[in-house]
């Protein structure tokens, strides 16, 4: 038979059980809550980046052609690229739901200092059909263009007027994207800071139905109506834009190869988190942009 003693021992010792196992299901609790915690610390600022590099008039997609920075963005050095996963199926050809006349009136607005001296294109009779070829030769390859007049006249009217005055000739495509969602390069800044344009600025071109794919050649901006000389070039998964960049001609195929390319071989993320990516591994160099 036990006696007093031995059964308060007993007793202690189940107590000291009972109390070992709810410490280590608090411990595990507390390891619970902490990890499920980093995880949602991440998607927060997941996020943030997203909605840093897709909304708003100051730091949109793609662009920004307002008045510069205090300062430019620090490059580190070049980081090895990472496996871009790029859609190999072009996009289909766009089409207004609701066609321009056969001629339009244009409108630039004088908006400051330009990053080179560049004059404002004719703004009356303007044609809105047919395209317009225009001829990227770049460090990294040929890119032929394809400018459609239906979808933007008065975008397509800038950009070759700019072309035909050298204005794009020896300058970088200062922006890689290779994330999903928004998988462009975009050149048109003189400057190379990303805020540089070419003295005026227009009206968009878009349209609510309007969406972004592979092949597509779009306007930068930095807001409604200030599109200037900056434009991006789609050559993946752009599924994440909204209907606000005046899409104005097509990509021919084998620049797109010249385009995935340069996508594979990464970017600096200099300009990581906001707006996203930053300079290509491999330098692009516009250096002669041919129209017509």
């Amino acid at each position: 038979m036990s006696t007093n003693q031995q059964r308060r021992e007993a007793a202690k010792r189940k107590l000291e059980r009972q109390q070992e196992r709810r410490n280590d299901r608090s411990k595990r609790r507390k390891k619970v809550a902490s990890i499920t915690a980093g995880v949602v610390v991440v998607a927060v600022i997941a996020a943030i980046v997203v909605v840093s590099s897709l909304g708003g008039g100051s730091t949109p997609p793609a662009a920004n052609n307002a008045a510069a920075p205090s300062s430019a963005p620090t490059s580190p050095a070049a980081a090895p690229p990472t496996p871009v996963n790029i859609p190999t199926q072009v996009a289909p050809p766009l089409k207004r739901p609701t066609a321009f006349p056969a001629t339009v009136s244009c409108t630039y607005k004088p908006d400051g200092q330009g990053a080179r001296p560049a004059k404002a294109p004719p703004t009356a009779d303007v044609s809105a059909r047919g395209t317009e070829p225009v001829s990227l030769a770049t460090s990294a390859g040929q890119i032929d263009l394809s400018l459609d007049r239906d979808l933007a006249p008065c975008t397509v009217n800038s950009f070759a007027s700019l072309a035909k005055q050298g204005y794009f000739d020896n300058t970088p495509c200062h922006r890689l994207t290779t994330s999903p969602g928004l998988q462009v390069l975009q050149c048109g800044d003189p400057s190379g800071t990303g805020s540089g344009g070419p003295g005026y600025s227009f009206a968009d071109e878009t349209y609510p139905q309007l969406s972004y794919g592979r092949g597509y050649l779009a306007m930068a901006n930095a807001g409604p109506n200030t599109n200037g000389s900056q434009f991006f070039m789609i050559y993946g998964d752009a599924s994440a834009l909204t209907p606000d960049y005046t899409v104005f001609g097509y990509i021919t195929p084998p620049g797109l190869q010249v385009l995935d390319t340069v996508a594979k071989a990464g970017d600096d993320g200099s300009m990581d988190p906001s707006p996203g990516g930053g300079k290509p591994n491999m330098k692009v160099t516009l250096t002669k942009v041919t129209a017509g």
